[in-house]
């Protein structure tokens, strides 16, 4: 199955030792012009983010010490001041970092210790490869802490050491660095946490692999171009053309929710919007929601109760999509009710917030997986662990296994909510944002990205695309929300507004 265009790949640490032997054996090109070529940007990332002072370049045994050799040796030669400190002995080195060795200008590599780092302005960190998983072991766990405790700046070669390169897994200490200059391609654990906490920024130097290498990354950058194929509204098109969305949801207390993703839907895009909701609700959302229909559905003491079922079902008539969940409340029978209708809706469904909860404690495989049509969900790691009876902390360790977990049981696209969230599909592949919109860092963000990705499923795009689609418009919308004064004077509301502009980018 291939990628789509607007994944940017991100290969994985097996994947990429196959493309580097491929570039190797079956292309010619030369391991060392390779390493050449990885350790002159590696020596470029050094100059642009430590343009002066004095310079430590750690090297471990493997490849990523000859790339910190080449890059070394550069920086000699461009006048830096540079200590080349060695984790293992050199002759321990494979050969080609052996011969980097051999054409280092100035003193050769001295032992690591400590104490050479008290005067270094910028340290290299070339000690552990994208090979690495699991915990370092003596002696690289302490040269890592080492750096951690260095006054200094820290470039990474192609991963900091620590971090696994294919899920941003740490199990141990890791590097943290400012930036990390990586070979080829990025790799999924610098873009996925708690690994891209220890990245910085990733920057990508192209080290000469040619193109058309085999095999295929399953985890991939979500870029702009996945809104490029979103309908849009044309002349011919109506209100319900653009997209019919269903918001089910809301209770004595919790009627922002639903209100701000019935909101997000239409700024998404989608032509028509109704909300089901708790029927002596209806006032506060018939204030709040001038352009949406609401459905006031069978309650009691304002939350919906199991009687509502058959109502919602024939309200819901000519909806493309339905949203689940947001404020519905952890009632008893308001939970009975979301169970019944994840098995019963027959169009592609969104479940959040209050909806997930519901499907705690494997009923997540007892209803969800039996839907013979799309389903999305939106878990935050308290809602995943809770679906997957696993620690929050444990899900916030390990993102990339349990999205991948919870979406091959329940056989639905699984959209983890972070500064990284993920979008899993059931056959295991993974598209990632790029983060870094603080904004959304606020309550009623999560309400808003369903109603977008509503409106995405509800346009007719296929279940992941949507997904990532609403992804990366929420994503954008934050960045925009923000950009006038800040992140911390964001809220929910400003996302929504930010929308369209979003839409455009």
């Amino acid at each position: 199955m291939t990628q789509p265009r607007w994944l940017e790949p991100l290969p994985d640490a097996e994947l990429m030792r196959a493309t580097d032997g491929w570039a190797i054996d079956t292309k010619g090109v030369p391991a060392r012009q390779l390493m050449e070529r990885a350790g002159e940007g590696l020596a470029r990332a050094v100059g642009k983010h430590a343009p002066a002072g004095r310079i430590a370049v750690i090297c471990g045994k493997g490849n990523n010490g000859g790339d910190g050799l080449v890059a070394a040796r550069l920086l000699r030669q461009a006048g830096r001041d540079v200590d080349v400190l060695a984790v293992w002995p050199p002759e321990w080195m494979g050969e080609d970092a052996q011969a980097q060795v051999k054409v280092l200008p100035g003193p050769p590599p001295v032992p690591f210790h400590p104490d050479r780092l008290e005067k270094a302005h910028a340290i290299v960190d070339a000690v552990l490869g994208t090979g690495f998983e699991g915990s370092p072991r003596d002696p690289a766990d302490a040269v890592i802490l080492a750096i951690n405790a260095a006054r200094a700046r820290v470039i990474a070669a192609d991963v900091p050491s620590g971090v696994n390169a294919s899920t941003g897994e740490v199990e141990g200490s890791a590097v943290r660095a400012v930036a990390t200059a990586t070979f080829h391609q990025a790799k999924p654990g610098l873009w996925i946490h708690p690994g891209k906490a220890h990245a910085g920024a990733v920057e990508v130097v192209d080290i000469g692999i040619p193109t058309g290498a085999p095999g295929e990354a399953e985890i991939g950058l979500i870029g702009g171009g996945v809104l490029f194929e979103m309908p849009r509204r044309t002349a011919d098109s109506t209100k319900f053309s653009s997209g019919n969305v269903f918001i089910i949801g809301g209770s004595h207390g919790l009627t922002g929710a639903p209100s701000m993703s019935a909101l997000a839907a239409m700024r998404a895009g989608a032509g028509y919007v109704t909300v089901g909701a708790p029927q002596s609700l209806e006032l506060s959302f018939t204030v709040r929601l001038l352009e949406a229909m609401m459905v006031g559905l069978p309650e009691r003491d304002g939350v919906l109760t199991p009687t509502a079922l058959q109502p919602a079902l024939e309200a819901i008539g000519r909806a493309d999509a339905v949203v689940l969940g947001p404020g519905l409340s952890k009632n008893k029978g308001a939970q009975e009710l979301a169970r019944e209708l994840v098995e019963r809706i027959d169009v592609p469904l969104v479940v959040d917030a209050d909806g997930l909860n519901a499907l705690a404690g494997g009923a997540m495989e007892e209803y969800v997986r039996v839907r013979p049509w799309p389903t999305v969900m939106t878990p935050h790691a308290g809602e995943l662990g809770r679906m997957l009876g696993v620690d929050s902390e444990e899900i916030g360790r390990h993102r990339v296994r349990y999205a991948r977990e919870a979406a091959a049981k329940s056989k639905a696209i699984i959209v983890l909510k972070g500064d990284d969230t993920l979008v899993a599909t059931p056959n295991g592949r993974v598209a990632v944002s790029r983060g870094q919109a603080p904004a959304l860092a606020t309550a009623g963000t999560g309400d808003v990205l369903s109603g977008v990705i509503g409106a995405m499923l509800a346009k007719g795009l296929a279940p992941a695309h949507a997904a990532s689609a609403g992804v990366y418009a929420h994503l954008r919308a934050g960045q925009i929300a923000a950009a006038p004064d800040g992140p911390d004077g964001v809220i929910a509301s400003d996302v929504i507004r930010a929308l369209p502009a979003a839409l455009g980018s």
